[in-house]
């Protein structure tokens, strides 16, 4: 994960290393949560949520990635809400969410909130869409609560054992790592985030910069912490299996974060997927080509049940 690759970066850095101060809430707020950003009360956390789009229309649920935000599905967002309703919210400790009250970064406390919103929005099923961490969420979910996912698209899913995060063991996460709270290095999260990238040429100094802001929330960079070293993966196939709903698998062939080699895992255990590959993209093709990845998820979410 760029995380960990970040961290690593930050401890390599030694000397070089700078302190940078979280953010102001306030001016983070009024400069990434103008509307329609809106925040909710759910199950006890605070939401920022965009909730666009035609209320009376098919619902879209998006969920972004570690270290990500929202705004990771702008573009995409954008073009759906002209016929769908499409919500997308910062998951507990990014964004403009902010850190989860309790602590618990659980994937079972997750789904709570998940469906805590579903809940407070009156939608009933959803077509969900996920990318990375958000895509492992939204095919828990679907496994979870069958009834109220009426297809999947899986954007570099996580959910698969990798280095450095084994089944039924927690990560090793060193205590030099610590320092992430205290210091951000712009050319060094732009070399990380660059990862996610199939042309690195293609992170802009905008997005680089929000990335950048959103991590230096209050409180973000220890969430970012707390979240890794609760990550508790379990062999991912019992539950892929009870998964029926149609399914698109989106990946970018040159993803250095999750290979794309791990989509034949995914096909193995779920003969309804169907996969989506872009050869000269990476880990988040809704970031880095927008306008040609788009038309072809929305031609399997437009498709028949």
């Amino acid at each position: 994960m760029w995380v960990i690759a970040l961290v690593a970066a930050l401890l390599t850095a030694g000397g070089a290393w700078l302190h940078d101060p979280d953010k102001q809430r306030t001016a983070l707020d009024a400069q990434y949560g103008q509307p329609p950003s809106e925040f909710i009360w759910v199950a006890g956390i605070r939401l920022h949520v965009r909730d666009t789009g035609p209320r009376g229309g098919r619902a879209v649920i998006m969920l972004h990635g570690l270290g990500s935000s929202l705004h990771t599905w702008e573009p995409w967002a954008e073009a759906l809400s002209t016929r769908d309703r499409v919500i997308r919210f910062d998951l507990p400790g990014f964004g403009l969410t902010g850190p989860e009250p309790t602590g618990d970064y659980s994937d079972a406390r997750t789904m709570q909130i998940i469906l805590g919103l579903m809940d407070t929005l009156a939608i009933r099923r959803a077509v969900f869409v996920g990318n990375s961490l958000g895509a492992k969420f939204a095919w828990m979910f679907a496994a979870d609560h069958p009834a109220l996912v009426s297809k999947l698209v899986l954007i570099s899913p996580d959910g698969f054992a990798s280095a450095g995060f084994e089944y039924e063991k927690k990560p090793d996460i060193p205590a030099l790592a610590h320092v992430l709270p205290y210091t951000l290095p712009r050319v060094l999260l732009r070399a990380n985030l660059a990862l996610a990238y199939g042309d690195p040429k293609r992170l802009s100094d905008a997005t680089l910069d929000r990335y950048r802001d959103l991590m230096l929330a209050p409180g973000n960079r220890q969430a970012l912490l707390d979240r890794t070293a609760q990550l508790w993966l379990v062999p991912p196939e019992p539950m892929l299996r009870r998964i029926q709903v149609p399914t698109l698998l989106v990946w970018g062939e040159k993803d250095k974060l999750i290979p794309f080699a791990t989509a034949r895992d995914y096909l193995a255990v779920m003969p309804q997927a169907r996969l989506l590959a872009f050869g000269d993209l990476g880990h988040v093709p809704q970031e880095e080509a927008p306008e040609r990845t788009l038309p072809l998820v929305r031609s399997f979410v437009d498709g028949p049940t």
